[in-house]
């Protein structure tokens, strides 16, 4: 059983940077998904990847992952891209 850690990122459409600061270790799919026959739609039998554990901090996240045998590599959150501009760019 595999697992990524990975932080939260800021919801684009609001404001606020609720839950962003939080760690969050989800399950990998053991089997590829299959489409289904007579909808379309992606699936699978695997419901581990339903499975979202979230941690204050990275450390804590290892450390369940360590403690419970369950192989994880951490992706790492991307850098903020800041794009300043003044009022009176918008009518350049």
């Amino acid at each position: 059983m595999a697992a990524r850690i990975f932080q939260r990122s800021k919801n684009a459409l609001q404001s606020g940077r609720a839950r962003a600061q939080e760690w969050v270790l989800q399950f990998e799919s053991a089997s590829p998904r299959q489409a289904d026959p007579l909808t379309g739609w992606a699936g699978g039998a695997d419901t581990q990847t339903q499975v979202k554990l979230s941690f204050k901090s990275l450390d804590e996240a290892k450390a369940y992952a360590d403690r419970n045998g369950i192989d994880y590599h951490v992706v790492p959150a991307a850098a903020p891209v800041l794009k300043i501009q003044s009022y009176a760019d918008n009518f350049r």
